[in-house]
C-alpha cells in the first residue's frame, strides 16, 4: 500500500511552460530501467534542464531553493510526446504529490495516477493566478482536498472544483494500486464465483 491521499496543504514549485513533454520530464536515455527505482527517476527528473553535461547544475526551479513542496504548478498541455510511465515515475520519485494544469495529456495523467500523483486540472484564469501568487511569495500554499475535490490558493483564498474518475479517488484516498483494489475485495470475487457455480 502507498500513503494515503487526503488533503495536502503546501508550498508549490512553478514551472510556467507550455506543451512541457515527457521526453524532458525524463529524457530517453535513462528509459533502460525497467523497474520504478524512485530515487533514480527522481534524480533524474528534468534532468537535462536541471544539470550540464558535465553536471553542474544550471539556473532552473529545481535548482532554486526559492521554492520547494510537494506540489508542482505547470503550464498548459503538461506530459504531451510518448506515453512513457516513467516520466510519472521520475514526477512520484523527485517528491511530488500533486501536479497542477490547464491541461494535461490523456496517457499521461493516467500515468500520474497510477503512481499516487494527482493531477489537477484547474481552469486557465486559475493556474495564471496561482503563479502570480507564488512569484509575490514562494511561502504561499496551496490546499488539494481531495474529498471534497476542492483546490484552494491561500493567498487569495479563492478555490476551484475538480474532476477526478471515482475509482482512482477510492484508489488514491485508501492508498490502493489496482492490485490491491483487487485483493481488498478477494472475498466478494470468490463469493460471486461461489453463486455462479451454481447456475
Amino acid at each position: 500500500m502507498k500513503q494515503k491521499f487526503d488533503v495536502i496543504e503546501s508550498t508549490c514549485v512553478p514551472l510556467p511552460i507550455e506543451n512541457i513533454d515527457t521526453d524532458q520530464i525524463i529524457p530517453a536515455r535513462f528509459l533502460k530501467a525497467t523497474t520504478k527505482e524512485e530515487k533514480f527517476f527522481g534524480d533524474n527528473l528534468f534532468r537535462d534542464w536541471r544539470f550540464n553535461p558535465d553536471g553542474t547544475k544550471k539556473d532552473f526551479v529545481l535548482n532554486d531553493p526559492t521554492y520547494s513542496g510537494c506540489i508542482l504548478v505547470a503550464g498548459k498541455n503538461f506530459g504531451s510526446g510518448s506515453s512513457r510511465e516513467h516520466a510519472a515515475w521520475a514526477i512520484a520519485g523527485y517528491g511530488f504529490r500533486v501536479v497542477v494544469s490547464s491541461f494535461f495529456a490523456d496517457i499521461h495523467k493516467n500515468n500520474e495516477l497510477n503512481n499516487f500523483v494527482l493531477p489537477v486540472v484547474v481552469s486557465e484564469g486559475f493556474l495564471a493566478e496561482l503563479f502570480a501568487s507564488i512569484k509575490e511569495n514562494p511561502k504561499m500554499k496551496v490546499k488539494v482536498d481531495l474529498p471534497n475535490q476542492t483546490i484552494t490558493n491561500e493567498a487569495t483564498g479563492k478555490s476551484e472544483k475538480f474532476e477526478i474518475n471515482g475509482y482512482k479517488k477510492h484508489c488514491l484516498m485508501n492508498g490502493l494500486d489496482d492490485i490491491d483494489y483487487l485483493l481488498t475485495n478477494k472475498a466478494k470475487t470468490e463469493a460471486y464465483e461461489d453463486s455462479a457455480a451454481k447456475y
